[in-house]
């Protein structure tokens, strides 16, 4: 299958890359770059050819003989999405309906997006993909319009499946320091300390990045009736965890380091999903990671590479700085199109 993939540059793509080129398809890839000073350790041992391309320049002839598009090249996480809201609907909805256009006109049969169970916001009890989407946010916002509008797109020609991912962890190149698990362990690693601000009483469900990898790879080689204009939600039941276990959890593995918590308050999303259809439907996926092996993973990487302060702090991991930076030195302009030097 030959597969456009976006994203290629960030901490999910770097990973999936490899893995759809040793499950045998023919990978074109998809980056604007804004992120290539980001670096951590050097992980992944294939890298396909990339366009690099902003979405929203992407043109039908790029996508000529093109079977699925996997697409995952949106601006990521919450604070990123409030510090530009109306270029986050620009980006994330109005350029991934776009793509979505482009590949029907194209003739591409399969299109997988890259949803976030961040579209349940706040909900009581454990939700499921029935359940009513309750975005906080304008990042999660833009992911239930997405879903609304492609899958009024669905035809006999056109089969969009959408992946309502976990919150995201686990070691990558393309490292982001900016989701809790990674974000907690680098402060273990680099301070010996994890002063949490709220008594960490929210409910987060986690998914480890390869696992992800696993689910995409596994909607690609589904049937088409098991995966056509289906919402799937990513990750394992088992894995829903208030925050404070998930600090608990890093602690246990970075020993030594001291754990503090505060008053309640702060950010009031908290949602437990139930992974059950993704798990019971979808052939050949299971979760094969938990935040345990994963704070794992990230304490052995750590060691490896001698973790330092600057690097846990600094804009190459961190999607919002690296932003700001681009703006604040007018490398990209207010439209986050890169300027002409």
């Amino acid at each position: 299958m030959k597969i456009l993939l976006t994203g290629t540059e960030g901490y999910l793509g770097c990973l999936l890359a490899p893995e759809l080129l040793r499950d045998g398809h023919d990978v074109l890839g998809v980056d604007t770059g804004f992120y290539k000073a980001g670096w951590l350790y050097n992980g992944v041992d294939a890298t396909p050819r990339t366009l690099g391309k902003d979405i929203r320049q992407l043109t039908v002839d790029d996508l000529a003989g093109i079977d699925a598009i996997v697409h995952m090249a949106e601006l990521s996480n919450d604070p990123l999405g409030q510090l530009a809201p109306t270029i986050t609907y620009e980006i994330n909805h109005s350029g991934s309906v776009r793509l979505a256009e482009l590949a029907r006109r194209a003739g591409v049969g399969r299109f997988v997006y890259m949803s976030s169970c961040s579209v349940y916001g706040v909900a009581d009890g454990e939700v499921d993909e029935t359940s009513p989407v309750n975005p906080q946010t304008a990042y999660a916002e833009c992911k239930t319009l997405v879903e609304r509008d492609l899958s009024a797109m669905a035809s006999d020609d056109f089969s969009p499946t959408f992946m309502r991912n976990a919150t995201a962890f686990g070691a990558s190149p393309r490292m982001r320091f900016d989701i809790v698990l990674n974000n907690l362990s680098g402060l273990a690693w680099t301070e010996k300390r994890i002063a949490m601000v709220s008594d960490g009483s929210p409910w987060r469900p986690l998914v480890h990045a390869l696992d992800i990898a696993k689910a995409i790879r596994c909607v690609l080689a589904a049937p088409r009736e098991l995966v056509h204009a289906e919402v799937y939600n990513v990750g394992a039941t088992e894995q829903n965890y208030r925050v404070r276990e998930i600090a608990e959890i890093v602690g246990a593995q970075f020993r030594g380091c001291e754990l503090t918590f505060g008053s309640s308050g702060g950010d009031n999303r908290s949602y437990r999903v139930s992974f059950e259809k993704i798990n019971n439907k979808l052939p050949g996926f299971c979760c094969d990671w938990d935040a345990r092996l994963g704070a794992h993973q990230l304490y052995q990487v750590f060691h490896s590479i001698d973790l330092d302060s600057a690097t846990f702090t600094g804009r190459g991991h961190t999607r919002l700085l690296q932003l700001q930076h681009l703006i604040n030195t007018g490398q990209v302009d207010d439209s986050l199109f890169w300027s002409r030097p």
